[in-house]
């Protein structure tokens, strides 16, 4: 019965804590996670890492990591990403880990206007630390179980698929992303446990205000959008603003779906999100706070998020602007773009 039970419950958890990808609440600052699109977006190369703690006040809290680099070869027109994520959940920690790498293409339309699509080819594991397991005959063999259940717990290895496209100009951008289009079987217990197809659409725009005085620095915002459904039952809009006078920036998103109510009539809200960030010559830096405004409220800790963004000194490549690159909300405006 005991094993029963065990394996009903694996069951469980796999299939309902891997209904949705973890996501940034910062999702123009995890570009290549994203979207495969954004792969050599820029003429540098380019180092993003990125940290978020979701609900830090429960007794074990989400923890996702994510790290990529990924750079612009002009002489094929094309953008090669790598990118690592690892994500952490329960006190048995629950945790998958995936290494992908990406391809972009970019196909100028016209003097104006940019077309990406993108590529990705990624393998995924995920499973649970089972010496956190604490079975009924541990205090018997000194904190050891010998229950044969614990066998038949495994660590899936599996390919993962996605794809996706950017359009863009100077002042607009429009995308989408298509992961895991082969809905690869994430079961720990060798049973048929499928990782739902993830679509995002994305968008945003450029709006100057004005030039700073004296120095000439920008003033502007940048209002954007992402709609994310994944399998049958999930779907979120995040949407806001970022207001920018160069080196600093400041916004305010919301999270959530405004238009539509839970079983319990009552508007289905995730999260009022503020944002600050900062860009120091060669490296961006961004912090955000999630508070919780659900039915968890203050008692989950909302959710801190961190990310970094280097880019290394732009290669001697005289064609390097011939291909425009799109001025998202998290690179600021920089001369080189355009």
């Amino acid at each position: 019965m005991k094993s029963i039970v065990i394996k009903i419950c694996l069951i469980f958890i796999s299939s309902v804590a891997f209904a949705q990808d973890p996501q940034f609440s910062q999702y123009y600052q995890a570009p290549l996670y994203l979207n495969p699109g954004f792969a050599g977006i820029t003429p540098r190369q380019r180092l993003v890492v990125n940290h978020r703690l979701q609900w830090p006040s429960l007794p074990q809290a989400f923890s996702t990591y994510a790290a990529s680099y990924d750079i612009f070869i002009n002489s094929i027109r094309s953008g090669i990403g790598v990118l690592v994520t690892s994500d952490k959940m329960g006190s048995a920690n629950w945790r998958s880990t995936s290494i992908s790498i990406l391809y972009s293409y970019k196909v100028k339309l016209n003097d104006q206007l940019v077309f990406s699509p993108g590529l990705s080819f990624g393998y995924g594991t995920n499973g649970i630390d089972r010496s956190k397991l604490r079975m009924g005959d541990d205090l018997e063999y000194n904190g050891t179980s010998l229950d044969p259940a614990l066998d038949q717990i495994g660590r899936p290895n599996y390919a993962d698929f996605g794809s996706g496209f950017l359009l863009y100009s100077k002042k607009l951008w429009l995308g989408a992303s298509f992961m895991h289009m082969n809905r690869p079987n994430i079961s720990v217990v060798g049973e048929e446990s499928r990782l739902a197809m993830k679509t995002a659409i994305h968008a945003g725009m450029k709006l100057e205000l004005s030039q700073g005085p004296r120095s000439g620095k920008q003033v502007y915002l940048t209002p954007s959008f992402i709609y994310r459904m994944q399998g049958a039952s999930f779907s979120q809009l995040d949407l806001g603003v970022n207001f920018h006078v160069d080196p600093v920036s400041v916004g305010v998103w919301y999270r959530g779906k405004p238009f539509s109510k839970n079983v319990a009539n009552a508007l289905e809200q995730d999260a009022l999100i503020l944002f600050t960030g900062l860009y120091l010559k060669n490296l961006t830096v961004g912090y955000s706070y999630d508070f919780t405004i659900s039915k968890l409220e203050t008692s989950s800790g909302g959710a801190h998020e961190l990310s970094l963004t280097y880019e290394l000194p732009a290669r001697n490549d005289k064609n390097r602007r011939k291909y425009k690159l799109i001025p998202c909300p998290a690179f600021y405006s920089k001369s080189e773009f355009w």
